[in-house]
Order: structure tokens, then C-alpha cells, then sequence
């Protein structure tokens, strides 16, 4: 049984007359008397019954027309309720950011989210880049902000912005009257970063590997806040500029420029294809990668854009 026949039974009831309901339907007698036959095979019931003004319907025939009447009206929404919540999703959105992100990224994204999309509720995971990746794979998170992300079948992304990263130390501070600071000096300084398998402490120990450096005694923290305690307390750490933006402003910490070589990562919006909520997981992870792209082009963040349109890969 399909929707076609579903059409032609609802009006060979409406007209009263399979020959009538082939005219308007300009589909022949043969082949509606035909249609109509395979259905009550099917059901194992007759849904007509033949008389001298043309066809009744019997009490099987009226069930069955009155069900088939309400498929159709739902098949005839489709869409517009497809319209409806590509316009104005309604729903909640658990979208995760990591913690060098979510101080920076966090309120612009809820104002815009509010503004945009006011039927929708934005919940934020703030956690490390690895957590994020686990929960978005695993259907955990509708939306991730991830560095250096790898394709996964069950996820849809795209690749927004490099962010270069910087030495941070505190203002006052030898480090920070430098001009800029030479990747092999990290061996020779109190480094406070993330420990393996952080993303960022992997970036850096790729380089450290291949340039035979060590910062095999940098102390292990994963705690960014702590970080930044740190380092006002005279240790150094690397990090992108985004994450400290607040507290350079306050004339608390300093960036300088980490070279030869220079370490860098990609940020990338990713949707998972395991969210509940297509319409507003998709809105809202499009309205993330304008917000980063605005930011970026304003100079709140420091990073240089991808890619200009954002494109779905997935």
C-alpha cells in the first residue's frame, strides 16, 4: 500500500464513482478498479461495495478512508512544518566549548543564540578539547568546538580559524619584557601546561620531538584558571591570546610571540549526527561559526579565518 492509492480510494469515495474519480484523477478505470483490488487483497477486507448509483463505501471502506484522510493532511504539512522549523527552531542545544574558548566565545554566542533564535535553549559544556570530541561522537553534544579535529563518520563539520599560540607570562616579569621567545628557550623556563593527552600539550610536544627540545619537566596542569595563577605567581605557560584576553586587558598578564617555529591549530564547529534536534542543532552551530567569523574580522579574536563561506563536510 502507498500514498498513491491511499489518493484514489479518498476520492473514489468523494465522487462516488470509480469512472468519475478517474476523470479527476485522469488515471484510467481499468487501472483504479485494479488499484483499489490490490489494497483489499492486502487488508484482507472490501472497502467497496457496487450498487445502481455506483459505488458506497462499506464500514471497513469508511474506516479506512477516514485514516487515509488524515495521512494525506499529515503528508500535505510536511512542508510547511519543514519551513517552520528552518525559520524558527524550537528546542534545546547542549553545545560544547573548550575552556581557552568559552571565556571569550560564551557570551557573544548566548546574546546572538537570544537574539537570533529565541525558541531555543543554549546549554553550554565548558571542557577539554578530548572530552568534547569523546561527547560529540558519542551523541552527548549536538555541537563541539574542537581543535584539531579528525573526520569522524557520525559527526558534520567545518574548519573556521588557526589560532596561532603565544607565550603568556606575567606583566612585570622578565619574560614578558621580551620581544619575543624562542621555542628551544621553553626547555630553559618554569612552563605550566596541560599534561598529555591534551590537545595543546601534544602540539607542543610534536614540535618539542622534532626539534629535539625538552619540556619533558613543564608542570602538568589542567585546570586553565590554575594555569593563570601560575603564571601571575612567575610561570610561564602557552596558550592562544583569546584565552587570555581579560586578564591583558587588566594589565595582569602579557602575550609574546613564540617563534622558530611558531605553534598553531585549527578550530573547527562540528555537529553530531546523532543530535535530536537537526533543525536547531544546524542553526545554531551556523550561527556559532558567524559569531567566531565576526569576532575575528572586529579583532576580538585574534586568528586568521579558514576559509570565507562555511561548508558542511560530513
Amino acid at each position: 500500500m502507498d500514498i498513491k492509492q491511499l489518493r484514489y480510494i479518498v476520492q473514489i469515495a468523494d465522487s462516488g464513482s470509480i469512472s468519475k474519480a478517474g476523470e479527476l484523477l485522469r488515471v484510467a478505470q481499468p487501472s483504479l478498479s485494479l488499484q483499489l483490488k490490490s489494497v483489499e487483497e492486502e487488508l484482507g477486507v472490501q472497502l467497496l461495495s457496487r450498487n445502481a448509483r455506483g459505488v458506497a463505501m462499506t464500514e471497513n471502506g469508511k474506516v479506512f478512508v477516514e485514516y487515509a484522510r488524515h495521512i494525506l493532511h499529515l503528508m500535505n504539512q510536511i512542508p510547511e512544518v519543514l519551513r517552520s522549523a528552518t525559520s524558527n527552531p524550537t528546542g534545546k542545544v547542549r553545545v560544547g566549548l573548550p575552556t581557552s574558548a568559552s571565556r571569550g566565545l560564551s557570551m557573544p554566542l548566548i546574546k546572538a543564540a537570544t537574539h537570533s533564535y529565541p525558541n531555543v535553549k543554549v546549554h553550554i559544556v565548558e571542557a577539554m578539547t578530548g572530552y568534547l570530541d569523546e561527547w560529540i561522537q558519542s551523541g552527548k553534544l549536538d555541537i563541539a568546538l574542537l581543535y584539531n579535529h579528525r573526520a569522524f563518520g557520525n559527526i558534520a563539520w567545518t574548519e573556521m580559524l588557526i589560532e596561532e599560540l603565544m607565550v603568556v607570562a606575567a606583566v612585570g616579569s622578565d619574560v614578558a619584557s621580551m620581544p619575543k621567545v624562542e621555542f628551544a628557550a621553553l626547555a630553559e623556563m618554569p612552563l605550566a601546561v596541560p599534561a598529555v593527552p591534551n590537545i595543546l600539550r601534544n602540539v607542543l610536544q610534536l614540535l618539542a620531538n622534532r626539534l629535539d627540545v625538552n619540556i619533558g619537566n613543564a608542570l602538568d596542569c589542567d585546570s586553565l584558571t590554575a594555569i593563570l595563577k601560575l603564571v601571575e605567581g612567575g610561570y610561564i605557560s602557552v596558550l592562544p591570546s583569546f584565552a587570555v584576553q581579560q586578564e591583558v586587558a587588566a594589565g595582569i598578564l602579557k602575550t609574546i610571540p613564540l617563534v622558530n617555529p611558531t605553534p598553531s591549530w585549527s578550530l573547527s564547529v562540528v555537529v553530531s549526527k546523532r543530535t535530536a534536534n537537526v533543525f536547531c542543532s544546524e542553526a545554531i552551530a551556523k550561527l556559532m561559526a558567524e559569531t567566531m567569523r565576526a569576532m575575528v574580522e572586529n579583532g576580538q579574536w585574534r586568528a586568521s579565518l579558514k576559509e570565507a563561506p562555511v561548508r558542511w563536510v560530513g
